[in-house]
């Protein structure tokens, strides 16, 4: 394990732009994060919070600016792209040059080492295309090397250690409480397709631990006993929870927070400004969460940033952001003159 300090900054947002069309909804915004803090991205409705929040786990790529994470570039305009293609195409059209001209020289007459060639080539081909689908780390780093680069898409953030729930709750509705929480782990098991054919005691084990892991991040959640309720028929507030074990369960570094309090009474709210004050307590994750209830903002939050109209117009802690004359009149507007 490495003793090397943990970075200064977990996230780094530069300049970021997001257009659709004429409509600018985020427009230029730099933001950090720091290692085991609790920010909150706060905003009138449409200041462009959410789309923000979709540049963050690659649903979305900027029209302009980047974003790293763990000092990796992750979200950013595509560089060199089409040389990609010729990547995929390249070991197959060596391998059938090399058949061709070897067959036009007369070196190879064995018409069957000439098939045998052609199919190495088609394979290479297929086995290129496969990996430009899955894209594994080194095929990424490769294409780096190369100047190539293309935005991570939300299941490489998950990889890299982003999870998020979503302003409308997104649960598999049909299924039970547990099973919403295994599909969360799905990015860090490592039993293959052989192993799921065949049952091995690798592919058991690891189903029995992943089930073990969901049912205790349940409880951490305030879940108890209600591994094998359908989702559906969890009360508003216990989905909303549900939502949050599901991304703890793919072991985040950086935890996304939308609107997690939207609907909940105050008693539950209470209950959720505790969870995530534990979670970053217990778990040591960093949370970054968009909220319009002020009082969990201004109960967890270490640092506020302030959106309105794509725009950053505010940020600090919540005393100073509290007090900020653009952010009142954001929120109230100017009087009439």
């Amino acid at each position: 394990m490495s003793d090397a300090p943990p970075p200064e900054r977990l996230l780094d947002v530069t300049a970021v732009t997001r257009r659709f069309g004429g409509l600018v909804a985020v427009n230029g915004i730099d933001f950090t994060i720091k290692p085991g803090s609790i920010v909150s991205l706060i905003g009138p409705n449409g200041a462009g919070k959410t789309t923000f929040f979709n540049v963050l786990a690659g649903v979305m790529e900027p029209t302009a600016g980047s974003v790293v994470f763990r000092g990796r570039q992750m979200v950013a305009r595509p560089r060199r792209v089409g040389l990609e293609s010729v990547l995929w195409v390249l070991p197959a059209t060596v391998v059938g040059g090399l058949a061709a001209g070897l067959a036009g020289l007369g070196v190879i007459r064995d018409q069957r080492i000439i098939a045998l060639l052609a199919l190495v080539a088609m394979g290479l081909l297929i086995a290129m295309l496969l990996l430009a689908i899955v894209r594994p780390t080194w095929y990424s780093e490769l294409l780096g090397r190369m100047g190539i680069f293309r935005s991570a898409r939300p299941n490489d953030m998950v990889a890299a250690g982003i999870g998020r729930t979503f302003q409308n709750i997104r649960l598999f509705k049909n299924m039970s409480a547990v099973e919403n929480v295994l599909v969360g782990m799905h990015a860090r098991l490592h039993s293959n397709l052989i192993d799921a054919l065949f049952a091995t005691g690798r592919a058991k084990r690891e189903e029995e631990a992943a089930e073990r892991k969901a049912s205790d991040l349940l409880h951490l959640v305030g879940l108890t006993g209600m591994d094998n309720e359908l989702a559906k028929n969890l009360p508003y507030g216990d989905q909303r929870r549900l939502e949050i074990a599901r991304a703890l369960a793919s072991e985040p570094a950086l935890l996304l927070l939308d609107e997690p309090a939207a609907g909940m009474n105050p008693r539950e709210t209470q209950d959720l400004i505790k969870l995530i004050s534990r979670l970053r307590r217990d778990l040591g994750l960093t949370i970054l969460l968009i909220e319009h209830d002020m009082k969990v903002v201004m109960g967890i939050s270490d640092r506020v940033t302030v959106l309105d109209h794509g725009e950053k117009i505010a940020e600090g802690t919540p005393e100073e952001v509290r007090r900020d004359p653009r952010v009142i009149e954001a929120y109230l507007g100017t009087p009439a003159a």
